[in-house]
C-alpha cells in the first residue's frame, strides 16, 4: 500500500514512517522544509515539499494514496491559532475530497470534543469536524494526552527556580503520553485499515498527578524534593510572554491549562478511556529528561 504522512520527519510523523516502510509500504512524506529531502530519502520515503496552506498541493501528493495521515504542525506565527489550525482542517478534508482518498488517520488530542475553552485543543475540533464532514471516507481520529516531551519546556524553570508548574491545577491527575506510543498507534491503525465511519481512538501511556509528576523528573535529575507549583492563569501567561512566546500563543496555552485543571478537558476521554495503555511510562521518559537536563 502507499501512505502519504503529514508532519515532516516530527516525534510521532518519523517513527511512524518507519514503521509503514519497515513492513513493506512505501510512504511519501510532506514537508515545508527542502533540506529535509535528504533525510526523509535515507529512511526509505519520497519527500514532498509544500505547504499545507496549498490544497492543490495537498491534493496531489494524496492522489493514488491508500490512505493519509494528517496533523496540523504548529504555527506560532499565526495572528488567530484556532483559526489557523482549523483552516489547515480543512484543507485537509478539501485535498482528500478531491484526491479521492478514503481512508484517514487524523491526530487530534485529548480535549477535541470542546469547540470552546481548549486553546489549540479547540482548533482540532474543528478539524474533525472537517474531516467528519467527509462521505465515503473512513476516518480514525488519534486522540492522545500531554506529549512527555513537553515537559522539556519546564528545564529552564527548574535550573534557575528550583520549581516546576503550571496552571493545571493542585492535584490535577494528567493524562500523559509518549510521542513513540502515538506513533505505535497511528501504524496499527494504518496498517490494519480495519475503521469504517468515523471513530476515535484514545492514546495514553500513563496518568500521574502533577505532584507525582514533579517526584519522578526530580528523582531523576537529583532533586527529589523537586516542588509542583500552581501558577494562576495571568501568570502562566506572563511567564510565557517573557520566555518568548506570542501573547496569542500564551493564552491559548493558558486556556488549556485551564481546561485540565477544570476536568473538562479529559471528561470525554474519562467516559471513553482505552483498557489498554502504551508501553512507555513516565519513569522511563524521565531517564531522557534527565539526559537533556544534564546538557542544558
Amino acid at each position: 500500500m502507499h501512505y502519504v504522512l503529514t508532519g515532516s520527519l516530527g516525534n510521532i510523523s518519523k517513527p511512524l514512517a518507519e514503521r509503514l516502510i519497515s513492513a513493506g509500504h512505501s510512504v511519501t512524506i510532506i514537508s515545508s522544509k527542502a533540506d529535509k529531502v535528504s533525510q526523509i530519502e535515507a529512511i526509505g520515503a519520497k519527500a514532498a515539499i509544500g505547504s499545507v496552506e496549498d490544497i492543490a498541493f495537498l491534493t496531489a501528493t494524496f492522489t493514488g494514496a491508500d490512505a493519509v495521515y494528517t496533523m496540523v504542525p504548529p504555527n506560532f506565527g499565526s495572528g488567530n491559532w484556532k483559526k489557523y489550525i482549523a483552516t489547515i482542517g480543512e484543507n485537509y478534508a478539501a485535498a482528500i475530497q478531491g484526491a479521492g482518498v478514503r481512508n484517514v488517520v487524523n491526530l487530534s488530542s485529548i480535549g477535541a470534543h470542546m469547540p470552546e475553552g481548549c486553546g489549540p485543543v479547540s482548533g482540532l475540533f474543528y478539524v474533525e469536524k472537517a474531516l467528519n464532514n467527509l462521505e465515503s471516507v473512513n476516518v480514525k481520529h488519534l486522540r492522545p494526552g500531554f506529549f512527555y516531551p513537553n515537559f522539556l519546556a519546564n528545564i529552564g524553570m527548574i535550573k534557575h527556580m528550583g520549581i516546576i508548574g503550571g496552571n493545571y491545577g493542585e492535584g490535577t491527575k494528567l493524562v500523559i503520553v509518549h510521542t513513540d506510543d502515538i506513533a505505535e498507534a497511528a501504524a496499527e491503525e494504518l496498517l490494519a485499515l480495519s475503521f469504517t465511519g468515523k471513530s476515535i481512538r484514545y492514546i495514553t501511556s500513563d496518568e500521574k498527578t502533577t505532584d507525582e509528576i514533579a517526584a519522578i523528573l526530580g528523582k531523576a535529575i537529583g532533586k527529589p524534593e523537586l516542588p509542583w507549583i500552581n501558577f494562576k492563569d495571568e501568570d502562566t501567561i506572563g511567564g510565557m510572554i517573557q520566555a518568548g512566546l506570542p501573547e496569542e500563543i500564551a493564552q491559548n496555552y493558558a486556556e488549556m491549562g485551564a481546561a485540565m485543571r477544570s476536568g473538562e478537558m479529559a471528561s470525554d476521554y474519562n467516559a471513553n478511556r482505552p483498557e489498554v495503555f502504551g508501553k512507555t511510562k513516565l519513569e522511563a521518559f524521565a531517564m531522557v529528561f534527565a539526559a537533556i537536563y544534564a546538557q542544558s
